[in-house]
């Protein structure tokens, strides 16, 4: 019980407050309903090959760390059918939106996990992952909360374990510090090179980007945000 206390506090860490408003009751059933056929087991070991997870075949492998709404993870679902995507948001309302966005349009390349993202990246196995998108995490704006902020070099760790050579990690954020941050951090690390030749490869959206709420917000409120991409080195 103890060893479980501990962890959940190291957990909760990473994000803030895991429900917001009472669901609807559309949205409630679509997570009784959904969620369970979409949810990976972490009890049992992990496939040697993670594609298996999939009811379709798939030909890569994606991770999205804290999709919120799931705006971004849906389109890309739609973009790219033959690639599986692993989506992770501990927060039960975004969970409830994308779950409701597949309730109305199904995709078959999609698993889900509903906690600690953490746990799941030491459950992949090595080298699996051909890309992971951390798109407008939780910045922690505080000085002493930073040691909460995702991007850490244990974390860092953990990605270029799950990555394959070559592979992308992508961060997206508005906030300046956290940008800073995650830059100082990948550049420390000897498994990340940033891809960026001029300013215009981080102030320009990834390819089929489709925005989110949290970017229009920022937008409106005069931020500007960066998108950093860090190639997994061999």
């Amino acid at each position: 019980m103890a060893g479980e206390e501990r962890r959940s506090r190291a957990t909760e860490a990473f994000f803030g407050r895991r429900r917001g408003k009472t669901l609807k009751s559309a949205q409630a059933a679509a997570m009784d309903e959904i969620l369970p056929r979409l949810k990976l087991d972490l009890s049992q070991p992990a496939p040697a090959d993670p594609k298996t997870l999939f009811a379709v075949p798939v030909s890569g492998l994606r991770l999205e760390i804290g999709f919120g709404g799931g705006e971004h993870l849906h389109s890309q679902l739609q973009r790219h059918p033959s690639t599986g995507f692993i989506g992770v948001e501990p927060f039960v309302n975004g969970m409830a939106k994308l779950i409701s966005a597949l309730s109305q349009e199904w995709h078959d390349n999609v698993r889900l996990h509903d906690d600690d993202a953490t746990v799941l990246l030491d459950w992949l196995p090595a080298a699996c992952l051909d890309g992971i998108d951390l798109l407008y995490p939780d910045p922690w704006p505080k000085p002493r909360h930073w040691k909460r902020r995702f991007v850490n070099p244990g974390n860092l760790d953990r990605f270029a374990r799950v990555l394959k050579p070559g592979g992308i990690f992508r961060f997206a954020s508005d906030i300046d510090t956290y940008v800073d941050w995650t830059l100082l951090h990948c550049r420390a690390h000897p498994g990340f090179e940033w891809q960026a030749a001029s300013a215009a490869d981080w102030r320009t959206p990834y390819e089929g980007w489709p925005g989110t709420r949290y970017e229009a917000k920022a937008l409106r409120e005069g931020r500007t945000p960066a998108y950093l991409t860090f190639l997994r080195a061999s």
